[in-house]
């Protein structure tokens, strides 16, 4: 009887190879996102796909600033999702119908002044030494029923708008600081700390760089253990520091908030 004989590479081999192509494939794909980060004609046909995507199957959704034209928008987004134009889609038909509907280019100094007048909350006139806009939350002076919460939103989205036009050229962050000093359990409010980060996840994608948490006392941990599985992975992005650290590390004499100033 004749017999016949397969011969097969060791079952290690067999790993090492699925281990190969898979370390192939994901080189290609870090490759095809450098080479549209680094080449404008391939982010641009990415760009006008989306926008041709966005016309066709979502043809209610707004057009101009912030709607399913607007270019410059849709590269941000290409840029969040990596140059994966389906995740780019997804993302921006929910950004698109958000910024419609909460009335985002409505929104003025006049519209929110009444909250804003508070002092809890407010843009800083100077850029931080790394040249980001900053936010500041001054939360000793906010008390959650004291407004409608709608409110509140609207003068936070109005803030990150306003903070965002004052980013440089080649300048892509913002820098948000919680000063903490005399925060109380009256001040606590998680369902709006999280209504921020969810606005930066969902809307703002990439704009916050760091949030410092500014001479956080006792009391305020406890709150931060429940909100912190609720901000996703942004709690990442949170630095607990002292006004020392604000005063040398992240501002001049001549820039420092004067909240922050001895």
């Amino acid at each position: 009887m004749a017999c016949c004989l397969r011969l097969r590479p060791p079952l290690y081999q067999h790993f090492n190879l699925v281990s190969i192509n898979s370390k192939k494939r994901i080189e290609v794909s870090k490759l095809s996102i450098r080479n549209c980060a680094a080449n404008p004609e391939n982010a641009h046909k990415l760009v006008l796909e989306v926008r041709e995507r966005l016309e066709k199957e979502h043809n209610y959704l707004p057009v101009g600033k912030n709607g399913r034209d607007d270019e410059e928008m849709i590269l941000w987004f290409l840029k969040d999702r990596k140059f994966s134009s389906e995740e780019a889609v997804s993302k921006l038909t929910k950004a698109i119908r958000w910024h419609h509907e909460f009335g985002v280019s409505e929104l003025s100094e006049e519209s929110v002044k009444r909250v804003a007048e508070t002092g809890k909350s407010y843009v800083h006139d100077y850029l931080d030494v790394y040249d980001r806009p900053v936010l500041i939350v001054e939360a000793s002076k906010h008390f959650p029923e004291e407004y409608e919460r709608r409110e509140d939103e609207k003068l936070c989205v109005f803030l990150i708008e306003k903070a965002l036009r004052k980013l440089p050229d080649e300048k892509e962050e913002i820098l948000g600081i919680f000063d903490l000093r005399g925060f109380g359990m009256q001040n606590a409010d998680i369902k709006f700390l999280t209504f921020l980060f969810d606005v930066f996840y969902y809307y703002y994608p990439r704009r916050l760089g760091e949030v410092l948490f500014v001479e956080a006392p006792f009391v305020f941990k406890p709150v931060w253990q429940l909100a912190k599985p609720l901000v996703k992975s942004y709690a990442s992005l949170v630095r607990f520091c002292s006004v020392k650290t604000v005063m040398e590390e992240y501002f001049t004499a001549y820039t420092i908030p004067s909240t922050f100033k001895e």
